[in-house]
């Protein structure tokens, strides 16, 4: 069987697969394998994201603060064009929500109330009474997933790498000092580091390598497109409530985006929207904003994968030398990836990470087994 030679093989290839991938490419032959016929396929084909400094683990914002300056100047010829687009974030507080509002605007960088008539002002027809006080985070911004994903494959390629699609891994071994990848194709690649950034198949992909599992758990997110009638929803802010049991965004300008932010447990598959988990993201949008829905034009569900402490895997497997951890971006893998890609390419360079030396413990994937032990 003839066996590819290369420096590093990355599994998967959505963003966290594409960005480890493309930051390894400058100084690594590397070899990017993936099992579908699409790059991205999964959770981020899926994704509709936008950047926000207050979201998520102390890990995920500082990779989110340091991943900022690739979003506003990424390199030339990265995009075709832009990859971000100013949006502000408005979190509104039913009454029984003014605790986690206040804590949220305490705690938080840049988060400021707002009066709720201001935030009808920007656009959107909130109801009258459901929001009893509001926040705004204006230094937010949309980002571009495929572009920016695409992005990165782009980098891969242009310094040498292989993307391989339709290869599934099925059987990973080390010899020697090297990893082989045995894919469905017929393929064997080999390298002496193998990086895992499965998603929501990370711990799959470890069992298979000899690795033992860091408990990683897929949750189901569902998201659907409605049309907000007569109303010109281009301009608005994201809007949310203080409890983070629903959200809304505008998409493709004249459409908008629902989500329960529901997160149900799953296993990793192709998964697909549960009609009840539809029908409540526009009950909960429609408690508090006056916009009928005679029709949704589109669902669509992905997987969010999180460690037990919902914070990132991003290192060497104590237990299993050349075996990298690259995976629990949860709901942040976008906003992150810049950086974290950074990180991870530093990481197997046996490099000092500079700046982001301060995420390197709270993102050690052996602290799970510090834990257990």
């Amino acid at each position: 069987m003839d066996v590819q030679s290369f420096d590093v093989i990355v599994v998967g290839a959505g963003m966290a697969g594409a960005t480890a991938a493309a930051h390894l490419a400058a100084t690594h032959k590397v070899a990017l394998l993936e099992a579908e016929e699409s790059a991205g396929y999964h959770t981020t084909g899926r994704s509709a994201a936008i950047w926000i400094q207050n979201y998520g683990p102390r890990d995920v914002r500082l990779l989110s603060a340091a991943s900022r300056a690739f979003f506003e100047a990424p390199p030339e010829g990265f995009a075709p064009g832009p990859i971000f687009a100013q949006r502000p974030v408005v979190t509104l507080a039913p009454e029984d929500q003014r605790a986690k509002l206040d804590e949220m605007i305490a705690t938080g960088e840049g988060i400021e109330p707002i009066a709720v008539e201001a935030v009808a002002a920007m656009g959107p027809p909130l109801k009258p009474g459901y929001a009893a006080a509001a926040a705004i985070e204006r230094d937010a911004f949309d980002m571009d997933v495929a572009g920016l994903h695409q992005g990165f494959l782009q980098m891969l390629r242009r310094a040498g790498g292989v993307l391989a699609l339709r290869h599934r891994a099925g059987r990973i071994a080390r010899r020697g000092g090297m990893w082989e990848a045995e894919t469905s194709a017929g393929a064997v690649f080999a390298a002496p580091v193998i990086v895992d950034a499965a998603g929501a198949w990370g711990d799959e992909v470890a069992r298979i390598a000899g690795a033992a599992p860091l408990g990683l758990q897929p949750k189901r997110r569902t998201a659907l497109i409605v049309d907000p009638g007569a109303h010109d929803c281009a301009g608005w802010p994201l809007l949310g409530d203080a409890g983070h049991s629903w959200y809304v965004r505008p998409e493709a300008r004249r459409k908008l985006m629902v989500s329960p932010a529901d997160e149900t447990d799953m296993d990793p598959h192709d998964v697909q929207p549960d009609e009840l988990d539809v029908a409540i993201a526009v009950d909960r949008m429609q408690q508090a904003l006056d916009i009928p829905v005679h029709r949704v034009e589109h669902r669509w569900a992905g997987l969010r994968s999180f460690t037990p402490d919902r914070s990132l895997a991003i290192g060497e497997d104590r237990d299993v030398p050349g075996f990298f951890w690259f995976i629990g971006q949860g709901g942040y893998g976008i906003q992150t990836a810049p950086a974290a890609g950074a990180l991870l390419a530093a990481l197997v360079r046996r490099e000092d990470p500079g700046a982001l030396a301060p995420v390197v413990p709270l993102v050690d994937p052996n602290r799970f087994r510090k834990a257990a032990a």
